[in-house]
């Protein structure tokens, strides 16, 4: 009889491209995984991978046993979520998946909430960071995610996922309290064309968002630090080496020389919490969605 976790490693292996990429996933370990396809093949009697320089290739019988694990296990996931619908309290474990601010200001709040309302639920928090939580939550990965959709990077909403808006976030500018513009109410972008930028990574959202933002003005911004973390953006900001565009989430306790003004035209995104309609019947995800909407209007009240 084939495992239903072995299963699993496989079509994640398949959905990712690598032995990494579907350990980080599964929370096992590479060798762990590679173990897994071992032992399918075992109980197959196919050869599943074939090695190659960089790692592993999957075989034509792989994808095709891949793709039906994909449903095996979407029915399995289907069937769990019935069964505990019948449960009068939310129990068993469940993945959240959430981008770095929310992870940081949001998730912590909706775990408070959720230890008094549902003590035997067990909520494991991943966050995601450069990539769409929205194919894991597809792939049953996640069973519920914190997406983020920017006016201007809009998000493709699959089809088949639901979704509740949380909050709209509003990014402000942080400058270091000695700099001219502070005794304003708010900041123009026009009048931070050559500013020098505190910047997330290439890749992150933060970073696009204010590629975009300049260059909707006409000005290429000028980036002379790099740094993952908003906390560190607002130490160098303090420091005066240059200015930081940050989501309201981001700020945190502000350092006491820094100040965070809203700016014109606003640049907002819009959060929401997003899961599967088959796992909408689970206890345990109506209990989360409800709590990261509780956080929300608290957020924005």
């Amino acid at each position: 009889m084939l495992n239903l976790e072995r299963l699993r490693s496989l079509q994640a292996v398949a959905a990712h491209g690598s032995v990494s990429g579907a350990a980080a996933v599964l929370h096992l370990t590479p060798s762990a995984v590679s173990q897994h396809l071992r032992k399918l093949e075992q109980e197959t009697g196919h050869q599943l991978v074939t090695r190659t320089g960089r790692g592993v290739e999957l075989t034509p019988t792989a994808l095709l046993l891949a793709e039906r694990a994909r449903h095996i296990l979407a029915l399995v996931d289907e069937t769990e979520a019935e069964l505990q619908s019948h449960n009068d309290h939310p129990v068993g474990r469940l993945t959240l998946g959430a981008f770095p601010t929310a992870a940081r200001g949001v998730v912590p709040r909706a775990l408070r909430l959720l230890a008094e309302r549902a003590p035997q639920l067990e909520v494991r928090v991943r966050e995601v960071d450069h990539d769409s939580p929205l194919p894991q939550v597809e792939r049953g990965e996640l069973d519920v995610a914190i997406a983020q959709d920017w006016e201007h990077m809009p998000i493709s909403w699959p089809g088949k996922l639901r979704r509740r808006l949380l909050m709209v976030d509003t990014a402000r500018v942080a400058l270091p309290a000695d700099h001219a513009l502070t005794d304003r109410p708010a900041v123009r972008i026009g009048e931070l064309l050559d500013a020098s930028w505190i910047s997330r990574p290439q890749r992150s959202t933060c970073h696009e968002w204010l590629m975009h933002t300049m260059r909707e003005q006409g000005a290429e911004p000028r980036i002379v630090h790099v740094v993952a973390e908003h906390p560190t953006q607002l130490a160098l900001v303090a420091a005066g080496v240059g200015l930081a565009m940050v989501p309201g989430l981001g700020l945190g306790h502000l350092p006491p020389d820094v100040v965070a003004l809203p700016v014109e035209p606003v640049l907002s995104r819009r959060i929401y919490a997003v899961w599967r309609p088959e796992a909408a019947v689970r206890p345990a995800v109506r209990v989360v969605v409800e709590a990261l909407t509780e956080i929300g209007r608290e957020l924005t009240a």
